[in-house]
């Protein structure tokens, strides 16, 4: 077998078919321009401190840049330069093309996330739902290819919708924001529902002392209806939040804030816009025409 290996790499030097052999395992693109030689440093030689010295000179010299940027800001935010990473990103996304803008954005929202900057995340979070209801993302189209671990795989828009409003959701519980997070988890659930939003929307009417409807939000997980509910996790989660309500009874309140009307008009219409949702088409439903003036008075 190794005599035809040798063969095939006749003429290679013990080195280069080293990395031959590299690229072929780790999936490193070919060549010798500052991009892939950062590539082979993130990812073989484990260095990243000459891995992002070397992504900024792919940036600079214009070499795969929506490809430098966003990875070196991951290799940023694992070696705890999460400001630094962020500050990359907003002076270098307009060098990138349109097609990468998304991907960074969702860096951005993962590096606001691990620093705590809540305001920021929320804010780009909403953004990115605003290009949802105006048709603009996914550059129009009704999915868009994600990759994950090295595997490929279908994302449509409403399982992005619902995974934007989870998110959200998230941001506004960090925040004690409980009746926002409340009114984003439901609509999450009502376009994807999975055990572990099931969770959080419980806690979220927990903590504003509606334990009846809490209850009830865990019945669906209990009795398996939606996914993840066979989860170890959320089976676990699901037996904390029961021994939260024993001492409550069935007794709570179940009014409404009423300073997120508007907010639940905003979140209404959403559903609309998944059910007429139509490929290379534009839309703006009315409702967010009227809620848009009010956008800075959203409850957050």
């Amino acid at each position: 077998m190794m005599k035809k290996i040798n063969n095939n790499n006749y003429g290679c030097t013990r080195k280069e078919e080293l990395e031959c052999n590299y690229s072929v395992i780790h999936k490193l693109p070919t060549g010798d321009s500052p991009y892939v030689r950062a590539k082979y440093a993130q990812l073989v030689e484990k260095d990243a401190e000459a891995a992002i010295v070397l992504f900024w000179k792919a940036i600079n010299a214009g070499d795969r840049v929506d490809s430098a940027l966003k990875d070196m800001a991951v290799v940023m935010k694992q070696h705890n330069r999460t400001e630094e990473a962020i500050e990359a990103i907003k002076s270098f996304r307009d060098r990138c093309s349109k097609q990468a803008q998304e991907s960074l954005d969702n860096v951005l929202i993962d590096l606001y996330k691990k620093c705590g900057k809540l305001d920021e995340q929320i804010e780009l979070l909403k953004q990115k739902l605003q290009m949802i209801y105006q048709g603009e993302a996914f550059n129009g189209k009704p999915t868009k290819t994600a990759r994950s671990h090295g595997r490929k795989f279908q994302v449509t828009i409403k399982q992005e919708t619902s995974r934007i409003l989870g998110n959200l959701g998230w941001a506004y519980m960090q925040q004690s924001n409980y009746a926002a997070a409340e009114i984003v988890y439901r609509k999450s659930q009502q376009i994807d529902p999975d055990a572990n939003k099931a969770c959080n929307l419980c806690t979220c009417l927990l903590k504003q002392a509606r334990y009846s409807e809490a209850r009830s939000v865990l019945e669906s997980v209990l009795q398996g209806k939606i996914s993840g509910s066979d989860d170890p996790r959320s089976k676990s989660r699901v037996e904390e939040l029961l021994k939260e309500l024993e001492p409550f009874g069935s007794v709570g309140c179940t009014s409404l804030s009423p300073k997120l009307n508007l907010e639940d008009a905003f979140l209404d219409g959403l559903d609309q816009l998944i059910n007429q949702y139509a490929p290379f088409r534009s839309r703006r439903l009315p409702i967010f025409e009227e809620i848009s003036p009010c956008r800075d008075q959203l409850a957050c």
